[in-house]
């Protein structure tokens, strides 16, 4: 077989154990915030009709994977979470108690150009409430993710918002060209907007209205909520020119930043309540956050936050067919104990068994021979001081969990 035939397709990728250990710490901390904040989990078919995101997203509809199925439908894979928990919340409200708080950790595909940090299937963790109409839930939210990053370790995640009502007189193709001023610049922004055919001097006017824009009641009750929930001014701030490029976004919008982190955003939300009525037919006010779940783990590994210990705490070596039996009985005691333990599959040299512990960076070794069999007992082996000591495997189950 060629070897084209085992790469993976351009933009998609392989997660490695290390990889996917550091993701699952993330995940955890993500999941732990959420729940504690009171949010369910849910999740969503990885295909949706074509036709629930089509003139939704904006411009950036020419990333959707879109094709037809064996069936003929016009079908395509995830873009986002949001539009099809809308679906969700529509079919699924009978069953569901309002407000409606739900978290969500999945895949999503775009056709992107790749670049370092940016596949074309990537994982978003959303955070949303449905049913509320007041900004308090908008406030909630927030405040919900400024905890999130909190949790994880980092020492300084602001959280920046504005208010899309307040643009509510400028063209959307304004508003996505004003989205990328920190990319591209002032001059780039005009540039962008002369560029989708407006005339110069109305885009320059444009942006000097966005750069006027103040807070208002809306942006004042998250403040409010967010001081009384106990996050001061340093972890969040108003700012004018945020305008969130997703044609849904109204209201209240918002995007995460780690201020030792220098890579852009780790999340956006918004209120869209029009795409639910749009979408659904029913008026059930939505508001909600995309963590980007990637950059914010590179984030956490970057800062040193993950931390580095190995999965496996414990190896519980073969030494011999004699002792097969003794060291299957001894790993199932540790595991019972709550310690990850894995057993050697096969039988082969005790020096090749240590090697692999090693390599693996496990902390400890388990070692039963004829001797220990004997006894009663196990060698228990610290592979990174070297020490070892003969003992018992209760006595061992509390040296490990300490």
């Amino acid at each position: 077989m060629s070897n084209q035939y085992i790469q993976t397709l351009k933009g998609f990728r392989d997660i490695l154990p290390i990889d996917a250990n550091k993701r699952a710490w993330v995940k955890n901390k993500m999941v732990k915030v959420a729940t504690r904040w009171g949010f369910e989990p849910i999740e969503t078919p990885t295909l949706e009709p074509y036709s629930l995101f089509k003139g939704e997203i904006g411009e950036d509809e020419k990333l959707f994977y879109k094709f037809e199925d064996n069936g003929g439908r016009e079908v395509m894979l995830r873009y986002d979470q949001t539009v099809p928990t809308c679906r969700y919340v529509a079919t699924n409200q009978n069953s569901l108690t309002f407000p409606f708080k739900r978290f969500q950790y999945q895949s999503v595909f775009r056709a992107e150009n790749t670049q370092k940090g940016r596949y074309r299937e990537f994982t978003q963790f959303d955070v949303d409430i449905f049913g509320v109409k007041s900004n308090s839930a908008d406030a909630e939210v927030i405040a919900e993710n400024i905890d999130t990053y909190l949790e994880i370790g980092f020492k300084k995640p602001v959280v920046i918002f504005n208010n899309r009502d307040l643009m509510k007189d400028i063209p959307y193709e304004a508003i996505v060209a004003i989205d990328k001023l920190k990319k591209i610049g002032e001059d780039g922004v005009i540039n962008d907007m002369v560029a989708k055919g407006i005339n110069k001097s109305k885009a320059e006017d444009y942006f000097k209205k966005v750069l006027e824009i103040k807070p208002d009641e809306t942006i004042n009750t998250i403040i409010q909520y967010l001081e009384k929930s106990g996050f001061g001014s340093d972890f969040y701030r108003f700012e004018p020119t945020l305008a969130r490029s997703f044609s849904y976004s109204e209201g209240p919008i918002w995007e995460i930043v780690i201020e030792d982190y220098e890579v852009g955003s780790v999340g956006g939300g918004e209120r869209y309540d029009g795409m639910m009525k749009r979408l659904t037919g029913f008026d059930i006010p939505a508001t909600g956050v995309g963590f980007g779940f990637d950059r914010t783990v590179e984030a956490a590994d970057q800062l040193g936050l993950i931390p580095t210990k190995q999965f496996t705490k414990v190896l519980v070596t073969v030494f011999s067919e004699n002792t097969i039996g003794k060291s299957l009985e001894v790993a199932k005691q540790l595991r019972e104990s709550n310690i990850n333990t894995e057993i050697y599959s096969s039988l082969v040299k005790l020096e090749k068994q240590l090697k692999y512990a090693d390599k693996k960076q496990i902390p400890y070794v388990v070692i039963i021979g004829e001797d220990e069999l004997k006894l009663n007992k196990i060698l228990l082996k610290n592979l990174e001081t070297k020490e070892q000591k003969l003992t018992t495997i209760e006595e061992a189950c509390n040296l490990l969990q300490g």
